[in-house]
């Protein structure tokens, strides 16, 4: 049978997209990042510049020779030996982890970092479309259909004791979530809904009772987030405030790439969690606007593969993909927007990054994938010959 080329069935829009974007990120990031590289790493100013293009470059060559061209079918072959290592290296920064912005969440490989917590998320997602998409039905317990909700709480407890609870935040929100959009029976759904209330339940009478000594004094500060700049002296007033600063300087059209006044250590990491503030204020709100309804395209575009997938386990995964990047996008402007706490998320595409922007591509691909797959399935060309 004559080879599929692979690179036809991929979804254009959403590969320009990406690409787009990531040229994007990465131009900001040189930009927020030149005057802190400098002032406050004492180093060059293409330091963050320089990594964050490595972290592209990697991610999308690896991505096309490794993620694009490996068949969905396999991951069940991987996924098992991903979650193992993902429980491992989060065990181990727990005992072992060194504290970097008050949490342990990196572990040091040469002149990067690692953070495993970020790739938890995908390696859950991909995990709860293979397991409710092939592997429920093997099981014969009745309990077998709880597995992948037990594992996903010890990963997020074990994220949470870091302590990282932005991150602990995205990765139950996008379990719960992906659980929500998989087809089960009435009774199962219901039931795992009951289950899981009380969970929480329980979690918050014991979080009451013991006085929130689960948060650290710096989480607890941020739950005050209301009016930032009433509480200027305050580190979340502070950036919070500045922030909108940031926004009102840029006005309709901005003040024009690179010259913003905020990176100028007013934001103290704008090239991270307040990336898109700098942007407004250097391109302006109307660029800004159509950069969110970019991200509302590429979501569309990534649900709309999910709801033309070939089969159940390919569903699954893109629509976890979907809201893995749908919360990320709204727990970080609603944080830089003061309409929840703070909690230092990342946004898609913009914040630098090496462990989540390869993580962020490689979802993408995935989704590529399943999307070359959906396309061969028309077809009924067989995938084993790609």
């Amino acid at each position: 049978m004559r080879k599929i080329n692979i690179f036809s069935k991929m979804d254009k829009p959403l590969l320009i997209m990406c690409l787009v974007y990531s040229i994007i990120g990465i131009m900001m990031v040189l930009s927020a990042s030149s005057v802190s590289a400098v002032l406050k790493y004492d180093t060059n100013p293409y330091y963050f510049f320089l990594r964050q293009l490595t972290f592209v470059l990697a991610s999308y060559g690896l991505s096309i020779f490794i993620i694009l061209r490996t068949p969905v079918r396999k991951y069940k072959k991987y996924v098992h030996v991903a979650l193992l290592f993902i429980l491992g290296t989060l065990i181990y920064l727990i005992i072992y982890g060194e504290f970097t912005n008050s949490a342990r969440s990196w572990i040091d490989i040469g002149p990067f970092s690692f953070q495993p917590s970020e790739f938890a998320k995908s390696v859950l997602v991909v995990y709860l479309g293979v397991f409710y998409g092939e592997l429920y039905k093997k099981l014969r317990s009745k309990y077998a259909f709880f597995i992948p909700l037990g594992v996903s709480i010890v990963i997020f407890l074990l994220v949470f004791m870091q302590p990282d609870l932005g991150t602990a935040i995205i990765i139950g929100g996008t379990v719960f979530f992906t659980f929500l959009a998989i087809p089960f029976e009435g009774n199962q759904l219901i039931k795992t809904i009951k289950i899981t209330s009380g969970a929480v339940l329980v979690c918050g009478v014991v979080f009451i009772l013991s006085g929130s000594n689960f948060l650290t004094d710096m989480q607890k500060d941020r739950l005050t987030f209301r009016e930032p700049c009433t509480r200027y002296q305050e580190d979340t007033g502070y950036q919070v405030c500045n922030g909108f600063i940031a926004f009102n300087n840029g006005g309709l059209f901005g003040k024009g790439a690179g010259n913003s006044t905020q990176k100028y250590l007013y934001l103290p990491e704008a090239h991270t969690d307040f990336i898109f503030p700098i942007m407004v204020e250097e391109l302006g709100l109307i660029f800004g606007i159509v950069f969110i309804l970019g991200y509302i395209f590429i979501l569309y575009r990534i649900v709309k593969i999910a709801k033309e997938g070939c089969n159940l386990r390919n569903s699954i995964i893109c629509y976890g993909i979907a809201v893995y990047m749908t919360l990320h996008i709204v727990v970080n402007f609603c944080g830089i927007l003061a309409l929840i706490p703070l909690t230092g998320v990342p946004v898609p595409f913009l914040s630098y990054g090496g462990s989540f922007t390869v993580n962020l591509i490689f979802c993408m691909f995935i989704v590529q994938r399943i999307c070359v797959e959906n396309r061969i399935a028309k077809r009924k060309v067989d995938v084993s010959k790609l």
